[in-house]
């Protein structure tokens, strides 16, 4: 194979998404300012981008204060909201505003795709002067001589099936830094491997994860109301699985709406995407969604964990940025302005550090002061006993329980979750366990998982090295199947994993990898901790239209 090529640059960093656009940005303010690339795997910025979202912009006032001015994308403000608890799959209870916990409280925030703010951003940041590559998926983090962080590699494109190269090789490109920031988003595929070669959750509690479906439709007009926000929980989550859904009245007449489900879950015939199917059939949804027309789907992991599962964010050569270092705020059911946050202190040490001199391989110790110091931390920690509450004591009276510590204790007393396990750890036998019978979809409320995929526009050349690796390859059948009935087939939100022969004496776990939409869920939740998500060609998986 070719040599690859080799770019300098101060920084580089490792996703564009709000973390890492706010970094880069940060950076190009100054004066003078380092030089800066952002990498991107999507094949545009925003491609792989998936939020609710209900975005607070404390973060966005103080990246750029004239956003208004400069047509970020922020057009719904929040008018009004709802907050329900379904008791089944007719009924639904609306929790009064004055005893709902305030962080679910929503006045002067605004409704948004996030990935067009990322696009947004993108342009910003490149009037700057960042170098922004979309396209191309880091996929190897190097290392100095010393074992410091001293930038990435893209991943070769044009590698056949056989991982050998086809006649379209392109090899890819070493990018070096002084710095380089980790902004991938949650579960990222980098970011899995410096926590493990760095220790970095070594004084933390496991970061816990939720996976997250989303729906884009067009309803009828007399069914909309603009800036309309409704949230809760409940049905159809059976016991001791926890998690919430959304509905938000965007504009031209378009809803989102999605279901998240924590993935500690213990049942292992739990499906999150047919949970979320069915969910829509209820009347608080189905009178809005009636009529109206499905225009996208996708599925994205979150980091849940919040303030008790932060990691150490720094090591030598770089750090961390947004999900990545689990900065989603659990109690707000928000992540942008955190991620937003979280990108500026990189870029405001990174800045102290090369203000003193080239730090070379220097460990960006500063950062947890400046961390501890801000907002960001603040809220965390105030937060802190939103989700171990439900977890502890249930969605009723963990709901209470998390309404008297916001406004009577500001999270200053922590609340001990039980069994704090990762998430993979949480299945139970299968034959110990109630089998879930799911409704057909009836293709007007609810569908399969293929017409699902479609609709996220996922594209990935069928003749390259599959990117989910089983680090054992007889699992799935030998033991996954018979203790927990292969998970992966119902966990997986796009159908990527099919059991072909069950009930014969040969089953075997399919890969259908040209479906996978980048969730990351069967890297979290796979029992036995077999299943490795690495990035495919640069510029394969979903994309993401205005979500």
């Amino acid at each position: 194979m070719s040599e690859r090529d080799l770019m300098e640059f101060d920084v580089v960093i490792v996703g564009a998404g709000p973390a890492g656009l706010a970094t880069a940005i940060r950076l190009a303010q100054a004066d003078p300012a380092p030089s800066v690339c952002v990498v991107e795997k999507g094949a545009e910025v925003g491609a792989h981008i998936l939020s609710g979202a209900v975005i607070e912009t404390r973060g966005l006032d103080e990246l750029i204060p004239d956003w208004r001015e400069r047509g970020a994308p922020l057009e719904t403000p929040v008018e009004r909201e709802e907050l329900y608890l379904l008791r089944d799959a007719q009924r639904s209870w609306r929790i009064p505003e004055a005893i709902s916990p305030p962080s679910l409280h929503n006045a002067g925030h605004y409704l948004v795709s996030l990935g067009n703010l990322c696009r947004w951003l993108a342009a910003e940041a490149e009037g700057l002067g960042v170098e922004i590559f979309p396209g191309f998926a880091a996929t190897e983090v190097l290392f100095g001589e010393h074992g410091e962080v001293i930038g990435v590699a893209t991943g070769d494109m044009g590698i056949g099936a056989d991982g050998r190269p086809k006649d379209s090789h392109a090899p890819g490109v070493e990018l070096r830094a002084r710095q380089t920031v980790f902004a991938e988003g949650c579960r990222g595929h980098l970011g899995k491997q410096l926590y493990q070669r760095f220790d970095l959750d070594a004084e933390s509690a496991p970061q816990h994860h939720a996976l997250g479906i989303k729906e884009l439709w067009e309803i009828e007009a007399d069914r909309h109301e603009l800036g309309l926000v409704q949230h809760g929980t409940g049905w159809p989550l059976p016991e001791r699985t926890h998690g919430g859904f959304f509905l938000y009245h965007l504009s031209r007449c378009q809803v989102a709406v999605g279901l998240i489900v924590d993935l500690d879950y213990p049942n292992p015939w739990l499906s999150p995407f047919d949970e979320f199917q069915r969910m829509k059939h209820h009347p608080l949804f189905a009178a809005t969604l009636e009529g109206g027309r499905r225009i996208a789907y996708g599925a994205r992991a979150l980091a849940k964990g919040g303030f008790d599962a932060l990691p150490r964010q720094h090591f030598p050569g770089g750090c961390l940025a947004g999900c990545e270092g689990g900065t989603l705020d659990n109690a707000k059911l928000k992540g942008v302005h955190t991620a937003l946050k979280s990108g500026m202190l990189v870029a405001e040490e990174i800045l102290a550090a090369f203000a003193v001199g080239d730090p070379g391989g220097r460990d960006l110790t500063g950062l947890e002061a400046r961390l501890r110091a801000s907002w960001l931390y603040e809220d965390l920690r105030a937060g802190r006993n939103f989700g171990r509450s439900l977890h502890r004591f249930g969605t009723l009276l963990g709901g209470a329980v998390n309404s008297l510590d916001q406004r009577l204790l500001g999270g200053r007393r922590p609340i001990r979750r039980p069994g704090d396990a990762p998430d993979h750890t949480w299945l139970e036998p299968a034959a110990l366990s109630d089998p879930i019978s799911y409704p057909k979809p009836d293709g007007v409320l609810s569908f399969d998982r293929l017409s699902s995929v479609y609709l996220a526009n996922t594209a990935h050349d069928e003749d390259q090295p599959c990117h989910l690796h089983l680090a054992d390859p007889s699992i799935p059948t030998s033991s996954n199947l018979a203790e927990y009935a292969e998970p992966a087939q119902r966990y997986c939100p796009a159908g990527v994993y099919e059991l072909v022969g069950e009930g014969s004496d040969d089953p075997r776990l399919q890969i259908n990898a040209a479906n996978c939409v980048h969730c990351k869920t069967c890297d979290i939740k796979d029992p036995a901790a077999n299943i490795t998500w690495v990035a495919p060609e640069g510029g394969s998986g979903p994309n993401y239209p205005n979500m």
